[in-house]
């Protein structure tokens, strides 16, 4: 089979602003993001998912001349990264819930003292790790596939992304990193803060107990019953924060 220089070129123009924008996304949005997909897994997946794409494009870069492909290049990979980067703010909202109730636990002194993940709190760890499973329980991974095929239509290649909708979309879509982390941890932090108001009271009426020996493992037992009981409401919750971010990307690529 003879293909001719003219059309390996429009082949490759018609390949290449999809997979600008396809391969920044993957870069940056949770899960394909973490370490065990290496940076072979998320070429092939963006290549993969740019042959997909390309049937919905109807951009012709041989068109324009070489500046303005230069920035339609720039404007796809940015486009690509602030829609990944905007469900990292899941992510985010996971882990201060999750460093808020290691420190209520008083597991503060064990993101010191490990020397295999460093200074990470251990909670948080658990919590990423949960909402990993509930995303891909959600088929979250098929979710973002069909937003992003589905993006080429409602968002197509040449459009321009205004940095008025960019500022919207960053001012009300960030306090969820914090909002979300307490709302997550808040139950669990105020029942912590009763058991140590109900050991305050046991070593006032007791001053030689050793509120030290005591009270630490006290407290670290009742916050992991609390959590192993407070697990249905987590999960929900972390469903709830994905959906939402489903939304917002959906948003952010006009889709109805």
């Amino acid at each position: 089979m003879n293909f001719l220089v003219s059309e390996i070129v429009e082949y490759f123009y018609a390949f290449l602003l999809p997979f600008a924008r396809l391969s920044a996304f993957t870069l940056a949005v949770p899960i394909f993001s973490l370490e065990a997909f290496n940076l072979r897994f998320r070429i092939i997946f963006a290549a993969v998912l740019t042959f997909f794409a390309m049937e919905f494009t109807n951009f012709n870069a041989q068109e324009v001349d070489l500046i303005s492909l230069i920035w339609l290049v720039i404007t796809q990979i940015f486009v690509g990264l602030f829609a990944g980067f905007s469900l990292q703010i899941v992510s985010g909202a996971v882990a201060v819930g999750g460093q808020a109730i290691s420190n209520s636990m008083g597991l503060s002194m064990a993101n010191m003292m490990d020397p295999n993940l460093g200074n990470v709190p251990i909670i948080a760890q658990f919590l990423i790790i949960l909402s990993s499973f509930i995303f891909l329980a959600v088929d979250g991974h098929l979710i973002l596939v069909q937003l992003l095929i589905q993006s080429f239509e409602s968002f197509p290649i040449g459009q321009a992304l205004t940095l008025n909708s960019v500022y919207e979309i960053f001012i009300s879509w960030t306090p969820l990193m914090f909002m979300g982390g307490l709302v997550l941890a808040l139950p669990l932090m105020i029942s912590v803060l009763l058991v140590n108001a109900g050991l305050g009271m046991i070593t006032r009426a007791a001053p030689s107990l050793n509120i030290i020996s005591v009270g630490f493992p006290a407290i670290l037992l009742a916050g992991f019953f609390l959590l192993m009981f407070s697990m249905p409401g987590v999960i929900q919750r972390i469903g709830r924060f994905w959906d939402s971010g489903f939304d917002l990307l959906a948003n952010i690529f006009g889709i109805s």
